[in-house]
C-alpha cells in the first residue's frame, strides 16, 4: 500500500464552510466563511507538505479547479522545501497542449529529481469548463483526453512523431529531454466513457469511497476492460479519515465538523453538486440524498462531508482501529494507493500518519 495526503489549495479548516475545499464548485459559494477559515497561503502549504514529507507519505495530490489555486505553480513552489514528497499534480486536458504538458511534465521530473505522479481531470461541471473556454460535453471530454494521453505518451518517447486526430493535429513533434522516470497517469471517473479511458491509459485508476461493494464492482470493470488491451493498472481510493482514541470521540468530531451547517447551506449546496454532470458526483449525492439522518453509509463510513463539498465526499470515521480494519478491507479488494485528508489537514495528517499507519 502506498499513503497519500492531499493539499487544500482551495482554503483549510476546522469545519465544512466557505473556507474549504469544494463548496464553491461550479460557481460562487453563498456558504459564509469557516469560523478559523485557513488561507491556502504558500507558509501553510508549505508547512503541510514538509508534514507530509516528514511523516513519510508517498505524495501529496493537489486539486484542480476554479475553486482552487494552479497546481503546477503551487507544486513547483514547493519543490525546493520538501525532499522526497512526490506531487500528484491534478491538471484538465483539454486546457493545455498535450506537447506542453509533456515538455512541462519532464521540466518537473528533472528539477525535482523524478517526484510528479499525473492525475488526469476532465471536468465534471459543463459550466466550469465552458468559463474556462471549454465547450465540449462529458463524453467528448473523455474522448479527447484518451486523444491527449496518446500524443502525450508520444512525445515521453522521444521520438519525432506527426499525429492526425479528431481533437489534435501535431506535426513533426519531438520532445527532446524526455522526462525520466516517465510520470504514472492516475485517472478516475464512474461514467462508460471514463472507464474505457482508464482501461487504456491509468497506470491507477483512482475512485471516490464508495462502500466497499460499489467499488469492488467498479474495480472488476476496469480491470476487466484493461485485461481486454493486455494492460494492468492498480487502483487508488481517493476519501477523507476522521480517527480518534475512541471510536465516540471520533463521531464526536464528526458531528462537529458540519455542526455550522445549516439546512439552508446544505440545500444550496445539494443543489449546486446535482448540476453538476459528473456520474461519480452523482453517484455521491445518491448515498444520502442531502438527509442528515443517512449519513453512516456503510461500517464506520460517513458522507457529511459531500453535504457541501464536490468531489469525494466520505470519510473513515471511527477509532483508529476501527479505520484501520476499513482500509484493510479495502485493501483486499485491490486497493493498493490511498489518497487522502482530513480537516484541518495538518493535524490530520499526523494523526493518521502516528496512530492509523502503524496499525496497517
Amino acid at each position: 500500500m502506498a499513503f497519500f495526503w492531499f493539499l487544500p489549495t482551495g482554503g483549510d479548516g476546522r469545519s465544512l464552510g466557505g473556507a474549504v475545499h469544494g463548496t464553491g464548485i461550479g460557481g460562487a459559494s453563498d456558504a459564509a466563511p469557516a469560523p478559523g477559515g485557513r488561507d491556502a497561503s504558500l507558509p501553510y502549504l508549505t508547512q503541510l507538505a514538509q508534514a507530509a514529507d516528514s511523516l513519510g507519505y508517498e505524495g501529496v495530490l493537489t486539486p484542480t479547479g476554479a475553486h482552487c489555486e494552479d497546481a503546477w505553480i503551487v507544486t513547483s513552489a514547493l519543490l525546493a522545501a520538501t525532499r522526497r514528497l512526490k506531487f500528484l499534480v491534478a491538471f484538465r486536458p483539454g486546457l493545455i497542449a498535450p506537447t506542453l504538458a509533456a515538455q512541462q511534465a519532464a521540466t518537473f521530473q528533472r528539477l525535482s529529481g523524478g517526484r510528479l505522479l499525473l492525475n488526469v481531470v476532465t471536468g465534471g461541471s459543463d459550466a466550469e469548463q465552458r468559463a474556462y473556454g471549454d465547450c465540449l460535453n462529458h463524453d467528448e471530454r473523455y474522448a479527447r483526453a484518451s486523444e491527449f494521453l496518446d500524443v502525450l505518451r508520444a512525445s515521453w518517447s522521444g521520438r519525432t512523431f506527426d499525429h492526425h486526430g479528431a481533437y489534435y493535429t501535431v506535426l513533426e513533434s519531438q520532445l527532446r529531454r524526455p522526462p525520466d522516470p516517465v510520470p504514472e497517469i492516475f485517472f478516475g471517473g464512474s461514467s462508460e466513457a471514463a472507464l474505457k479511458v482508464a482501461a487504456r491509459h491509468a497506470d491507477t485508476y483512482l475512485t471516490w469511497g464508495e462502500p466497499l461493494p460499489l467499488v469492488a464492482e467498479k474495480i472488476a470493470r476496469v480491470r476487466n476492460k484493461a485485461d481486454a488491451q493486455g494492460r494492468k493498472t492498480r487502483f487508488g481510493l481517493r476519501i477523507h479519515v476522521l480517527s480518534r482514541d475512541t471510536s465516540e470521540a471520533a463521531w464526536q468530531a464528526a458531528d462537529q465538523l458540519i455542526a455550522g451547517l445549516d439546512d439552508a447551506a446544505i440545500a444550496a449546496g445539494q443543489a449546486r453538486l446535482r448540476a453538476l454532470e459528473s456520474v461519480g458526483q452523482q453517484r455521491m449525492l445518491a448515498l444520502h440524498g442531502g438527509d442528515r439522518d443517512r449519513l453512516v453509509v456503510a461500517p464506520n463510513l460517513w458522507a457529511g462531508i459531500g453535504l457541501v463539498r464536490g468531489g469525494a465526499g466520505t470519510a473513515l470515521v471511527g477509532s483508529h482501529e476501527e479505520v484501520a480494519a476499513r482500509i484493510a478491507e479495502y485493501r483486499d479488494a485491490g486497493i493498493e494507493d490511498f489518497v487522502l485528508s482530513g480537516y484541518p489537514h495538518l493535524e490530520e495528517a499526523y494523526t493518521f500518519a502516528e496512530c492509523v499507519r502503524p496499525l496497517l
